[in-house]
């Protein structure tokens, strides 16, 4: 009974104000809670606006916080990046101050090991603040109907390989079409194209996640997947499904998405800011 009661109060402080509500992350070390999508998080660090080779967009929505490990990876692959003369990247969300359950856009993001990097790049000056609200972010794969050749490039395919060998990425989401595209085109090495797993929408962007840190016992990390190229079976189930188009990502679902969290995530939410 008294267990119960615990997880009845945690489910009432975790619905009596939303997760975007809190604008700045708790103290204490960076800790992972829950599942990816079901989860929050401890003491979370924020990318900054502007790296070497990165550019971070959407500003407004505060939505640039997450694990060290990720923020690492995110600057090493944009290094990776600039060392080889391309044009920056354009970061989108990663999580929210202390994770949880956002009111657009995502199922997941939550506890911190997501990040969205967009395919779109514009080579010349970083954009002013306000430009970065609503950059021009061109899709791969209009309408999930097949590639749009005036828009890939072999480009797209150097960018993804480079993150899909990074040792700490779990897995890569990218559009149906793109991963059929990679299949039928990479040569010689192919080990990585295993890292790379097709999801819905996922055509202007692509989306990393990253395995549970040593150290954060209470991420629970997600279930393992072939070991193959991905390439076969499963691939073709996806391209039988009819085309799936998203609503504008900052328009609000008519049924908000209310997973059970764990009972630790009450007291994050609650905490004190950093720094208060």
């Amino acid at each position: 009974m008294k267990r119960c009661i615990v997880s009845l109060l945690a489910a009432f402080a975790c619905m009596a104000f939303d997760w975007a509500d809190v604008k700045t992350p708790t103290e204490g070390p960076t800790q992972s809670i829950g599942f990816y999508s079901a989860g929050c998080l401890q003491g979370a660090r924020a990318l900054p606006f502007d790296g070497q080779g990165f550019e971070a967009i959407r500003l407004s929505r505060n939505r640039y916080w997450g694990q060290p490990v990720t923020l690492r990876f995110i600057e090493t692959l944009a290094e990776k990046v600039r060392a080889a003369g391309q044009a920056h990247l354009y970061i989108g969300d990663i999580g929210q101050p202390r994770g949880g359950p956002a009111p657009t856009g995502h199922q997941s993001h939550q506890i911190g090991l997501d990040a969205d990097i967009w395919y779109e790049r514009q080579p010349g000056p970083r954009l002013p603040p306000q430009a970065r609200e609503n950059p021009r972010l061109r899709s791969l794969a209009p309408g999930d109907t097949g590639i749009d050749d005036a828009v890939f490039s072999p480009l797209h395919v150097t960018l993804l390989k480079a993150a899909a060998e990074m040792p700490q990425l779990d897995r890569l989401f990218v559009n149906r079409w793109i991963k059929d595209r990679l299949c039928h085109t990479v040569t010689g090495d192919r080990a990585w194209l295993r890292n790379v797993v097709p999801w819905y929408g996922h055509d202007d962007h692509f989306h990393i996640r990253l395995y549970c840190p040593p150290g954060n016992p209470q991420c629970q990390p997600q279930a393992d997947f072939a070991h193959d190229d991905g390439c076969g079976a499963a691939l073709d189930w996806w391209l039988k499904q009819p085309p799936v188009v998203f609503p504008p990502d900052d328009e609000a679902p008519s049924k908000p998405y209310r997973p059970k969290l764990p009972a630790a995530c009450a007291a994050i939410l609650r905490a004190p800011g950093a720094g208060q």
